[in-house]
C-alpha cells in the first residue's frame, strides 16, 4: 500500500493520522461518554497514541487502516477517526480475516450526521479498492447512535457475541463482489 489516500466530502476530510492529532484525540479518549463505548474506560495519553499508532500501521501491514476525519475549510483538528483494521479479535463469533470497520467522533460532532458521513465515504473507498464480500462492525449494545450509523450504511445486525467478557453486537455488512 502506498500513501494513506485521501477523501473529502461535502463536510469533511478524512487524512492521514498525524502526531499533531494526539492532544485533540486523547481529550476525546479521556471522556468519560466516549470511553464508554470503545473499552469502558477513558484512556491515557499514552494509550490513545497506541491506539492511534496501530490503526496508521493497519495501512501498511493490511492495504487499510484509518483515517483522521477533519472538518473541511477548519483548523485542522481532528474531530472523527474512521476506517478499517483486522485486529484479530478473541472474540465470539470470530471476525478474523474480514475488514471490521469503526469509527468515532468527538462530542461537538454528535448529532450532525458527521459519522455517517464518513462511514459512506469510507465504504465507498473500500468497495471500489477492497472489494471485500463482507465488512463487519463491532458495537457496544448501549451505543444507539453507532448502531443508527452501522444501519444507515447498509450494515445488518447478525450475532450477539462476546467480546473481553462482555455482550457486542457483530454487524455485517455484504457486497455481490
Amino acid at each position: 500500500m502506498g500513501a494513506v489516500p485521501v477523501i473529502e466530502t461535502e463536510r469533511l476530510r478524512l487524512r492521514p493520522i498525524w502526531e499533531g492529532d494526539l492532544l485533540a484525540w486523547s481529550a476525546v479518549t479521556a471522556d468519560p461518554d466516549v470511553a464508554r463505548h470503545i473499552g469502558g474506560a477513558p484512556l491515557s495519553r499514552e494509550e490513545t497514541w497506541r491506539r492511534l499508532l496501530a490503526t496508521t500501521g493497519a495501512w501498511a501491514v493490511s492495504g487499510f487502516g484509518y483515517w483522521a476525519a477533519e472538518m473541511r475549510g477548519g483548523d485542522g483538528r481532528m474531530v472523527g477517526h474512521v476506517g478499517f483494521a483486522d485486529f484479530k479479535r478473541d472474540i465470539d463469533p470470530p471476525i478474523d480475516g474480514r475488514p471490521e470497520m469503526g469509527w468515532v467522533f468527538a462530542p461537538e460532532a454528535h448529532g450532525k450526521g458527521l459519522a455517517s458521513e464518513a462511514v459512506a465515504a469510507g465504504l465507498r473507498w473500500a468497495d471500489e479498492t477492497l472489494r471485500a464480500p463482507e465488512i463487519t462492525a463491532v458495537i457496544e449494545p448501549a451505543n444507539a447512535p453507532s448502531i443508527r450509523v452501522a444501519e444507515k450504511a447498509g450494515f445488518a445486525q447478525r450475532e450477539t457475541g462476546t467480546y473481553r467478557g462482555a455482550p457486542i453486537l457483530v454487524f455485517r455488512r455484504f457486497t455481490s463482489f
